[in-house]
């Protein structure tokens, strides 16, 4: 077996491997589908998690077949199509555990069904279930934007979370969506999915753009436009600048990208829009919502999915997942 791991800064190699010995709280997965997530990219540019040499195991967002079931373990069998909560697993696969799921067989400790192992609907191919771990943090971005059907949104950045987020808005009532990227390939994306809007922030004036698409609000003598929430899944560091600058009374931004260095920003202009700042990491409790909506969405989500190699390209991957012009880079166990 092979295990994806980084070794130091811009280092990252496909590994041979020896999966440990499967313990009786313990189950083994054979992988199916994993997807590359911005995440990983992130940790080969530190080089490990989580300081810079440490080695790191790749992958947590993973679906596959059960193929050992340790003898403590309850409700879980060999052959069950499964998806696996990194969060809930005692060394947080793939993110700073021993662990990672771009491997052939993964081993889950600590099993227990319905938090750390999610059955997969019938009718739900294996890519498709790799999505559950994205879709989950879109859903809490969305969750904490404590949006409902009639809220005027915008969402920076259309990756897989970005465009994750478009979907749980929309498929939640909320319509008024504006997108913003400045990738042309990910704002059609968006678009098929229905927003009211795709825009490239860097071709136009924003917030004349949304004073048109929302309207205007006066707020203490000076006027903000009329999106009630912000979801930054881009982590460019103007953001936070432009939103506060443009927001009216108490508009709300939600921080989801991962910033690496401080920001500065206008906090005098927030006096006069009370709006509230706050961020969403990681999914929570939104995993088994996330599953129970895929049979019914299924079509939409398999469309977010750009690019599908095989696990020996595992390194072309993640240079297309770096590129602007992808979506969900998957990478997948089976012949291709």
């Amino acid at each position: 077996m092979e295990l994806l791991r980084i070794h130091g800064t811009g280092d990252v190699r496909l590994d041979p491997y020896e999966r440990p010995a499967t313990g009786p709280l313990d189950v083994v997965v054979k992988m199916k589908s994993v997807g590359i997530c911005g995440s990983d990219l992130s940790y080969i540019k530190i080089g490990g998690i989580p300081t810079p040499g440490t080695l790191t195991a790749l992958g947590h967002e993973g679906a596959g077949e059960v193929i050992e079931v340790g003898a403590g373990v309850e409700g879980i069998a060999v052959g069950d199509p499964v998806v696996v909560n990194p969060m809930m697993t005692p060394g947080n696969i793939g993110s700073g555990g021993p662990e990672g799921a771009f491997t052939q067989e993964l081993l889950v400790r600590e099993a227990r069904l319905g938090e750390s192992i999610l059955p997969i609907p019938d009718g739900i191919d294996y890519d498709v279930a790799a999505m559950c771990e994205p879709l989950a943090v879109a859903m809490h971005g969305v969750n904490r934007a404590e949006v409902k059907p009639g809220d005027k949104v915008v969402v920076f950045g259309c990756g897989p979370i970005g465009l994750g987020m478009l979907l749980w808005l929309i498929d939640r009532g909320v319509t008024d969506v504006v997108a913003l990227d400045l990738s042309e390939e990910r704002l059609e994306r968006a678009r098929a999915l229905g927003v009211r809007a795709a825009l490239n922030p860097a071709e136009v004036d924003l917030r004349a753009e949304l004073a048109r698409l929302h309207g205007e609000v006066p707020s203490y003598g000076r006027v903000g436009v009329g999106t009630d929430a912000y979801i930054d899944a881009a982590g460019a560091p103007n953001i936070l600048t432009q939103v506060i600058m443009m927001a009216k009374f108490h508009a709300r931004l939600v921080i989801t990208a991962a910033y690496m260095k401080p920001l500065e920003f206008p906090a005098g202009r927030m006096l006069t829009s009370e709006m509230t700042i706050t961020t969403a990491v990681g999914y929570p409790t939104e995993m088994p919502e996330v599953i129970a909506a895929m049979p019914r969405l299924k079509d939409k989500i398999a469309a977010m999915i750009s690019h599908k190699l095989p696990f020996r390209d595992v390194m072309k991957g993640l240079e297309i997942a770096a590129s602007p012009q992808s979506a969900k880079v998957m990478i997948s166990f089976e012949e291709v």
